[in-house]
């Protein structure tokens, strides 16, 4: 309720923190509509300007880094909160605790009156996960300075394209049937993002200097497990869960980052934090504040017809801190600069060249090669990145500091230029960039791939996917001219393009060989698998080496082959039938061998049979020969199910 000491009032900038985030992004377009003054807090500027309206003023900061938040608070009488370091691949304890302090201290130099932040619901009295833990010692520390602050604590946020919507959304669309641990039936209470705006918005014109902690819900108490079946119910999707009781939040978290578009990263804070009830105790808010929370059924009704509308406002995933920890490169010596860059000539105007390039990404791919794409983005979920699971967050339009699957916008010029940049796990900085420029008799399309290596391991990084690289981006750029209009002297693909895919194909399956050989080294030398009982039948261990490298090479010729034959668009379907195999290959070492899983391995290995039956069935109808190289691959794998069946029954 408004009154005369309300903070709004005095005209000064309110500071926004998190407005590359989910709720920081939806609430700065809030608070630039009522025509409030807003300053915007952020590490990168540049990722932000184009997104915020021009009313609005975007400074440099880091809650991080003391020393920038004098001048970002400067004048300033309210300041909102909104950070958190979920996406960190470090102690986010830590890094929380360091930020609200900094800022706390900040805050209380420069004279400002109201802080809001939006924490976490959960008993103190409780043991609480560290996420939560975290998110209530913020708002103690934030008000260790005297500063009044509003902490509002919240549970799961639900909007098209929050974190738990998009994790439920992907599990009721991706699977018939699940299979769902003890945390999925624990007790929350969600809100609908726009009434945790209009919360967040109220507290402006809240009465009194006094520090308060105001606990905020939707109006029903449900699990998880009733969300989804009320997504599945609004969907028309008849879904069938399965309750276990010993699925691990660890497991649980590595099995979200392989179905959602949730890192395993985020997911065990996620969990973690699921697994303790978080409801409403206290409901004075609805007492001091005019806001009426709905439901779970129009909160999901809602969220789906925005998701209908094939675009979210904001996306969790567009944050910043989605793609964990920003990289430091001061003091790093980067190798002499490597670029490769290609042109091709076509009959259409720069707009309609330039087309396509905007629409890169996403559901749209990437014009050639897509599961070569997804296979780099599944390799780089295995090492702990981003991969390919943050898409777009609209099909048709692309903004600075917009993400691009694991690639995020640098500069963006309509019809002329767009560059990103890479935030996969590289050796060193990567971009790719694309300009088009106009000529008599159309346009000009030149693809440019920038890369910064870092040590001996970012050139031989490069060095050694030079071909496939050569393979990919030549095929990218005829597939963009392809799409934007009749190309004028397109390059044939060479006699070099079609040796270099077959040293591409062959650095690829032995790529996936080296990853899973070193969770197998590492299980082998811990003595973990000579502990394991095995059958009479087991073959010595020396063979293992010279049969799989023999059967991945059979593979790459194979794929090479195929390839060959169909190429282009033709090869989509043989081509990610090649890449699905490929991926469970890799998956049993992790599960067998990383994770010490047999059971689980066995479960892959069934798929993994099915994959290589269907792929060779594919090939087949191809080429002979490729059909041909498969079949012994498939036999291997058919005594090697049997063998892991046994060591799993004799060391169950």
């Amino acid at each position: 309720m408004a009154g005369q000491d309300s903070t709004s009032s005095f005209g000064a900038p309110i500071l926004l923190t998190g407005a590359t985030g989910y709720v920081g992004g939806r609430l700065l377009r809030v608070l630039a509509g009522k025509g409030l003054p807003v300053r915007c807090l952020a590490r990168r500027p540049e990722h932000l300007r184009g997104r915020v309206p021009e009313a609005a003023e975007v400074v440099r900061g880091d809650v991080l880094d003391a020393e920038t938040l004098d001048d970002a608070l400067a004048g300033v009488a309210t300041a909102y909160y909104l950070v958190h370091s979920m996406g960190s691949t470090g102690d986010f304890v830590e890094q929380d605790r360091l930020g609200a302090t900094n800022f706390a201290r900040a805050a209380g130099r420069a004279g400002v009156r109201r802080i809001i932040y939006l924490g976490g619901l959960g008993d103190a009295d409780a043991e609480l996960s560290a996420h939560l833990y975290s998110r209530q010692e913020v708002g103690e520390i934030l008000r260790s300075t005297g500063v009044c602050v509003i902490e509002f604590r919240a549970s799961i946020v639900i909007g098209s394209g929050s974190l738990s919507f998009e994790m439920i959304r992907c599990l009721v669309e991706r699977l018939p049937v699940m299979v769902t641990p003890r945390w999925v039936s624990i007790p929350a209470q969600p809100i609908d993002v726009t009434d945790l705006l209009h919360y967040l918005v109220a507290a402006l014109d809240l009465d009194g200097h006094e520090s308060r902690i105001f606990e905020i819900g939707g109006a029903d108490v449900v699990s998880y497990g009733e969300l989804m079946r009320e997504y599945a119910r609004q969907r028309g999707l008849r879904r069938l869960m399965i309750p276990v009781p010993v699925l691990t939040p660890r497991l649980s978290s590595l099995w979200l980052g392989l179905v959602t578009p949730v890192y395993a990263r985020v997911g065990r804070k996620l969990i973690d934090s699921i697994r303790h009830p978080t409801v409403v105790r206290d409901a004075h808010a609805l007492e001091v504040f005019d806001v009426r929370p709905r439901g779970v059924r129009d909160s999901i009704a809602g969220a789906l017809r925005s998701e209908d509308q094939d675009w979210a406002e904001t996306r969790w995933s567009d944050a910043m801190s989605s793609a964990g920890p920003e990289r430091r490169w001061t003091g790093v010596r980067f190798g002499s600069r490597i670029v490769d860059s290609r042109e091709i000539r076509v009959a259409a105007a720069p707009a309609e060249a330039f087309a396509p390039i905007r629409r890169i990404g996403g559901a749209t791919g990437w014009h050639y090669g897509n599961w070569l794409w997804r296979l780099r983005g599944f390799l780089d979920l295995l090492i702990g990145g981003v991969g390919m699971r943050r898409g777009r967050r609209d099909p048709e339009r692309l903004q600075v500091g917009d993400t691009v699957d694991f690639w995020r916008v640098e500069a963006f010029e309509p019809d002329r230029l767009l560059r990103l940049s890479a935030e996969m796990k590289v050796p060193g900085r990567a971009w790719l960039e694309f300009e088009v420029r106009p000529e008599a008799s159309g346009s000009v399309i030149r693809q440019t791939a920038l890369f910064d290596p870092v040590g001996l391991e970012g050139r031989a990084y490069w060095v050694g996917l030079y071909p496939i690289h050569q393979l990919v981006f030549s095929g990218m750029l005829r597939g963009i001219a392809a799409a934007s209009g009749p190309a004028v002297a397109c390059p044939k693909r060479s006699a070099f393009v079609t040796w270099a895919a077959l040293l591409g194909f062959v650095i690829l399956c032995f790529g996936v060989a080296g990853a899973s050989g070193v969770a197998t080294a590492m299980s082998i030398e811990s003595g973990w698998y000579a502990s394991l009982g095995k059958p009479a039948w087991t073959p010595p261990d020396w063979i293992f080496g010279p049969v799989w490298s023999a059967l991945y090479l059979a593979m790459a010729v194979a794929a090479w082959l195929v390839w060959r034959r169909r190429g282009g668009s033709d090869a989509v379907v043989p081509m990610a039938l090649f890449a699905s195999q490929l991926g469970l290959n890799a998956a049993w070492s992790v599960l067998f061998f990383g994770l010490r899983r047999p059971g689980w391995a066995f479960v892959d290995i069934v798929l993994l049979w099915a994959a290589i039956a269907v792929t060779t069935r594919s090939f087949w109808g191809i080429s002979r020969p490729a059909g041909w190289l498969f079949v012994p691959y498939l036999l291997w794998v058919t005594f090697a199910g049997a063998l892991n069946l046994a060591i799993w029954r004799m060391s169950g």
